[in-house]
């Protein structure tokens, strides 16, 4: 199965519209407060506008209410809310439908958290990341996969992908997607489309 490709922390219409003549499947809007990706609504409204059909548009948030979920997905046309905070699952359905849950991997917690919001409703898929999100922290990729069949969801690959490492994470840990946002970027906040482009090219030779 062909993996899927985000590209997260994407702050303007051109580099959505990079984004997705590189491969992209979707791209990520952030609107988490200190965060160096953050976009104001009418940032992600363009970048949202520019991006082309069947490439989906998600917006990311740490902590915010259903209603903050909804008025910007309304404003900026998500298709999903993608959550890395402290959410419950009520919460998590509340954002939804088809919410993303971020969870940090530990190795002696992954199995419960992929159980656990594998039962989710309104959880579409859960995106694993090596840090709370946006920090570049790799993590133990088997460890992933051997804990995979206790989710019953799509998993999303994040934490320490680059060009060079994708592929390899790819083989290792057979996720549904990748997603990336420091591996591609010039210098933090700050996309970089040759490395767009490299990184969605990394995917396509590791599917083979």
């Amino acid at each position: 199965m062909r993996t899927r490709v985000k590209i997260c922390g994407v702050r303007d219409a051109a580099t959505a519209i990079a984004a997705a003549e590189a491969g992209a499947d979707a791209i990520g809007l952030v609107f988490a407060e200190g965060s160096p990706r953050r976009v104001s609504r009418e940032a992600a409204a363009a970048a949202a506008s520019a991006t082309p059909a069947f490439v989906s548009v998600i917006g990311l948030f740490v902590d915010a209410t259903p209603a903050e979920v909804a008025e910007a997905r309304d404003e900026c046309r998500l298709h999903a809310a993608q959550l890395h905070g402290s959410e419950d699952e009520a919460t998590a359905e509340a954002c939804g439908p088809g919410a993303i849950k971020a969870i940090r991997y530990d190795a002696s917690t992954i199995e419960a958290e992929l159980r656990r919001w594998s039962a989710a409703r309104g959880v579409a898929a859960l995106l694993v990341d090596g840090s709370a999100g946006g920090m570049g922290e790799a993590f133990d990729w088997a460890g992933l996969a051997a804990a995979r069949e206790a989710c019953g969801k799509p998993i999303i690959l994040a934490g320490g992908l680059t060009p060079e490492t994708v592929g390899e994470a790819i083989r290792v840990a057979r996720p549904f997607a990748v997603d990336v946002s420091s591996g591609v970027e010039s210098s933090r906040g700050v996309k970089d489309v040759a490395l767009i482009r490299a990184f969605c090219d990394a995917v396509r030779d590791a599917d083979g």
